[in-house]
This record gives structure tokens, C-alpha cells and sequence, in this order.
């Protein structure tokens, strides 16, 4: 599989309530075989042996979900190989994965093993000086955050009326009779993973993803934050008529949807908003800016816009302490690396790589 063509989500969010994990939700445990929990610090070589291990499932003909870092997309968290029930996950702080099965499917992997011990307490200083204000960084971040979520709360609840709820549960009717036809008597499943995250980059979406599984995308325009009750009635009327959906929450707003995918009919619903857009041209776009009442939106538009500019504003104070603490990381990453066996960290990749295939 190409690397434009990779399905890449995020499991973690830099959120106005902190770090907001999904990580419960990497892989259905009834439907797991293999789960591998990475434990290690900085620089061990955690996620370069992710990577070792999704370019050797890629090239043993398997789809592999590579799940980022939201800290730095640029890294990965997790690789799951959803024909073989497997994963490799970075079961470190924040996203603690805690077994279910333990010793049966998940089994911890130590590789702070690789680590020299020697060799680190010579540098002891340096490490040390490198993880303090990491944590403000992030602290500063989240604060940022909530800032800008409060003011765009502001605008969503006052044009989320009665009458564009009407509305758009019309446009979702006629969708549903459209695209979704049943397919048999069990209910579709849904899991839930962020498409988009907040970081040290920038706001990203990774569209990619929509494309290596849907051809046929309806684009919301909304920029306001009103797609999420629409998005909650197709997902729900998808799993009726019997397919699986992926449900992909808002980063800043995690308890609201964003996108959805129905990766069996091709077909997925995005939202574009002031920070995330669409590259390619929709399926269909549906406009929810201008379902809503045209009145409100002439009369609040001064504070609207005032609103908007206004988190965009900390919006961008929150990236910039996100990439402070990446600096940071590096900074601590850069220690840690001359004294990592990563020959040792490619042999684990190895085994591990062997007894995925054998799942097979």
C-alpha cells in the first residue's frame, strides 16, 4: 500500500479538558488475538518499531491502521492489523492501555531493556534539566484551548435552533433512504476514532484517510459547529440498516462528531470548518451555515466574527506551546539516543513481526 493511501487516525487529543484518550478503544477485545503493550521512555525506539512492524504487515498484503501522536503526528502511538485481531501500542503515559487479557492477548514489552544504564547516569544533568517545564507547556496548551471552546460554544448555541434541527433531520431522511439500504437483521457496529488533532503542526485532518476508504464524500460546510446532531442520526441510521461506522469526535469538542465513515458504502460525511476544509470536490455538499436562520446570523454576525477571530487567536497560542514541548522532547529524545541499543528494539520488531504472521 502506498503511503498516500495509508488509513492514519488519532486515538489521543490535545482537548480543553487535557489529554482525552480513546485508547479503550484500539481494538474490540472479544476480536483480539495478539495485543502488544510497549513500555519504555523517551527515545527507546517505540515508535520506530511500529513503523518496522506496519511496513512488514503492508508488505505481507495486510491493511494496517497506523494511529499518530497527537503530541507529534510526525510519530506513532499505535499499528493495528485488523485481519489478524493485532496491535502494537505505546502503553506509556498518557495512553495507558490497560489489559483485559492479560498474558492470554496482551502481553507487556519492556523496552527500557535497551536502555544503558551506564551510559545515561553520565548525562543525568542534562536529562533532568530537559523534562522540567514540559508539563506547563501542555498545561498552557489546554488552558488556550478551553478559551477558544467557550467562545465558540457561544456561536453554535445561538444558532442551533428548533427549526435547523428540523432541518437537518429532514436532509438526513432522505440521505438514510438513499445511501444506507439494509442489509440484514444485525445492527452495524461503531468505534470511535479522531480523525483530526490539535498540534504541535497546526490543526490536522487527515483526509488521506477518507480517501483510502470512501469514494463518495458529502461535505458539510459549517462553521459554527452544527453537524454534530446531523452526523448522530446518520451514524445511528447506517447501524440500523446493518453497517459498521467509524465515528470521528471533534478534538476540541470530543463529546460531539465531526466526520463519519461507512467504510462498506464507500461513503463518508466530513465537516469543513474555519480550520479544517475539504481539499478534493464532494460527492455533495450539504450547507449548514445556510440552513440556519439567516436572521440570527445578520444580527449576531459582529459578535460571531469577533468570536471567531478571537479563538483562532488562542487557537494558535495553543499550537505554539504544543510546539515547545515538542522542542523539549526532542531536546530529551537527543540524550537519550546514544545510549539506546536499537539493534536490540529491531529484534523485538522482529519476533513480534513473526508471531503476528503466524496469526495468519
Amino acid at each position: 500500500m502506498e503511503a498516500e493511501a495509508r488509513i492514519c487516525y488519532y486515538l489521543g487529543a490535545n482537548a480543553p479538558t487535557g489529554f482525552y484518550s480513546l485508547y479503550s478503544q484500539l481494538i474490540d477485545p472479544e476480536g483480539a488475538r495478539d495485543v502488544r503493550i510497549l513500555k519504555g521512555g523517551p527515545g527507546c525506539g517505540k515508535s520506530t518499531l511500529m513503523r518496522q512492524v506496519g511496513a512488514a504487515m503492508e508488505a505481507a498484503g495486510l491493511t494496517v491502521e497506523y494511529i499518530r501522536c497527537s503530541g507529534d503526528p510526525d510519530s506513532l502511538d499505535a499499528v493495528v492489523v485488523p485481519a489478524l485481531g493485532a496491535a502494537v501500542v505505546d502503553g506509556t503515559a498518557p495512553h495507558v492501555v490497560e489489559p483485559r487479557y492479560p498474558g492470554l492477548v496482551e502481553h507487556y514489552v519492556d523496552l527500557g531493556a535497551c536502555y544503558d544504564p551506564a551510559g545515561l547516569r553520565q548525562v543525568a544533568g542534562e536529562l533532568k534539566g530537559c523534562m522540567k517545564g514540559y508539563k506547563a507547556c501542555y498545561n498552557r496548551a489546554y488552558r488556550c484551548l478551553t478559551a477558544a471552546a467557550q467562545l465558540l460554544e457561544d456561536g453554535r448555541a445561538t444558532l442551533l435552533t428548533p427549526a435547523l434541527e428540523a432541518k437537518m433531520a429532514k436532509r438526513v431522511r432522505g440521505i438514510l433512504s438513499r445511501e444506507c439500504k439494509k442489509v440484514g437483521g444485525q445492527e452495524g457496529k461503531a468505534v470511535q476514532r479522531f480523525l483530526g488533532a490539535v498540534t504541535w503542526q497546526g490543526v490536522r485532518c487527515e483526509w488521506e484517510t477518507v480517501e483510502a476508504q470512501c469514494g463518495r464524500v458529502y461535505e458539510l460546510a459549517d462553521s459554527y459547529g452544527l453537524a454534530h446532531s446531523m452526523l448522530t442520526a446518520l451514524a445511528a441510521g447506517a447501524m440500523a440498516a446493518g453497517y459498521d461506522v467509524v465515528a470521528c469526535p471533534d478534538p476540541i469538542f470530543p463529546d460531539r462528531m465531526a466526520h463519519l465513515l461507512i467504510p462498506a458504502l464507500s461513503l463518508a460525511f466530513v465537516t469543513s470548518g474555519p480550520w479544517q476544509s475539504w481539499p478534493n470536490r464532494p460527492y455533495r455538499r450539504l450547507r449548514l451555515d445556510a440552513m440556519a436562520d439567516q436572521e440570527l446570523l445578520r444580527r449576531d454576525r459582529g459578535r460571531l466574527r469577533f468570536a471567531g477571530k478571537v479563538a483562532a487567536a488562542l487557537l494558535e497560542e495553543a499550537v505554539a506551546s504544543l510546539a515547545q514541548a515538542k522542542a523539549m522532547h526532542d531536546e530529551l529524545e537527543a540524550c537519550y539516543n546514544p545510549y539506546v541499543d536499537f539493534a536490540k528494539g529491531k529484534a523485538v520488531g522482529e519476533e513480534i513481526i513473526r508471531d503476528f504472521l503466524a496469526l495468519g
